[in-house]
């Protein structure tokens, strides 16, 4: 069975100020999610789920049906605030999404397969998603779900700081934990994050989240479950957000089963500030010029 993709696009673009996900960064106007559905193509995934905002759907599907037609199977779900609640009562000043963990869960009735899970606008290489097609297609099952590790000096901006989730590896290769941390920057030959308590070291070689999750589909109903504890303790609160982190926490804290980390050799680039627009058409125009992709990707 061919996994499948699906992709987080539904945010709201916030520090970024447009809709950075379908802007275009390759010669022909590609946009940084088409590099990723090409990755995904070649590296075996058989069909990608977009979790949109029905408020732009129609602009979405304009772009994107043409290109990917007869190329790979496609699908939309939308991430709507009353999805998946069950009566719970949404607070009327409540406009900001649910968060990640219920983007994916928001995919529960169209995705019945292994499946990797990422950001619109992260371009991720393509070492990871063939490493995440080969553990997707023979490893992944209800006690074995992976995440996809990049080395921390490899995901800051040079606009700007990052928020990360630092990993914790164990010895076998599996995740620990996983830190939320804010305000990372390069400094000095080191890598520094700040919080309420002033600023701290992080190692150079961190292993850290860019939200690249590979998933058995059994994952829908852990994920459930936690939302639904989630609404009751934080529902009530203005910008609480239910992320991918917390279900994976949960996940090893009961014991259910282990998460791979699988490190890439891939770089990542991304757009967290409008500055980096420029930098990341640069990198996309040297990956052309070495031969990584066409320069029409889809004609």
């Amino acid at each position: 069975m061919q996994p499948t993709l699906l992709i987080l696009a539904a945010g709201m673009a916030s520090r970024y100020g447009s809709m950075k996900q379908i802007e275009g960064f390759g010669p022909a106007g590609e946009t940084i999610m088409d590099y990723s559905i090409y990755d995904a193509i070649r590296a075996g995934f058989g069909k990608v789920v977009f979790i949109i905002r029905k408020d732009f759907a129609d602009q979405f599907k304009a772009i994107f049906e043409p290109r990917l037609k007869g190329l790979i199977e496609i699908d939309y779900v939308y991430q709507e605030l009353s999805s998946f609640v069950d009566g719970f009562d949404i607070p009327a000043s409540r406009v900001k999404p649910w968060g990640t963990a219920h983007a994916v869960l928001c995919a529960k009735d169209v995705i019945k397969e292994p499946f990797a899970v990422i950001n619109a606008d992260d371009f991720y290489g393509r070492d990871a998603f063939e490493k995440a097609a080969a553990f997707l297609t023979t490893d992944c099952n209800p006690e074995q779900h992976a995440i996809i590790g990049y080395n921390l000096a490899k995901t800051l901006s040079a606009n700007g700081t990052v928020s990360r989730g630092v990993c914790e590896v164990n010895a076998e290769g599996h995740l620990a934990s996983i830190t939320e941390r804010t305000k990372i920057y390069a400094e000095d030959n080191r890598i520094v994050y700040e919080d309420a308590s002033g600023k701290h070291e992080v190692p150079y070689d961190s292993s850290v989240s860019m939200n690249f999750w590979c998933f058995d589909d059994s994952v829908f109903y852990l994920t459930k479950q936690l939302f639904k504890t989630f609404l009751k303790e934080h529902g009530n609160e203005e910008k609480s957000e239910f992320f991918i982190p917390l279900v994976a926490d949960s996940y090893i804290k009961e014991e259910l089963g282990i998460i791979k980390v699988i490190p890439t050799s891939s770089q990542w680039f991304g757009v967290t500030y409008k500055e980096d627009a420029p930098g990341v058409q640069e990198s996309v125009n040297n990956l052309i010029a070495a031969g990584e992709y066409p320069a029409g990707l889809w004609s």
